[in-house]
């Protein structure tokens, strides 16, 4: 019996009995689900940076050219001008599209490793469940 609750495949004594290939498929199949939510929250993570980037940088765009800017470093606010703010954060948003952009791809070669792998293991596990 597979036990999911946590997201976690643990063996059982019917697990346990199963052949050495299908356990191992089973622990990869489960490796795959955890590094798969990591890069899921990684990639949620610097979407929500993005968006705040984007709005930052709509609000500077509304402001005027020698408004005074203010931007946090640690617990202080250190004043800056409008075009130096500008700069950093467009770099700072292609970075993070770039890290979205290999986020995405690596979910998208997991999740086809998953299904690779859950296919297989539907044929070890097919004989060994008819009567």
């Amino acid at each position: 019996m597979i036990s999911c609750a946590d997201g976690r495949i643990e063996l059982s004594e019917e697990l346990a009995k199963l052949p050495p290939q299908v356990r191992e498929r089973l622990l990869r199949l489960q490796q795959l689900q955890q590094t798969l939510q990591s890069v899921l929250s990684q990639k949620q993570q610097v979407e929500l940076e993005l968006t705040e980037i984007e709005q930052a940088l709509s609000e500077l765009q509304k402001a005027a050219e020698d408004a005074v800017i203010y931007k946090s470093a640690g617990s202080l606010l250190i004043r800056t001008d409008k075009a130096k703010v500008t700069a950093d954060l467009n770099e700072r948003k292609e970075l993070l599209n770039m890290r979205a952009s290999v986020l995405g791809k690596q979910e998208e070669r997991l999740r086809s490793q998953m299904k690779e792998l859950q296919a297989k293991l539907q044929q070890d596990l097919s004989p060994l469940s008819s009567p």
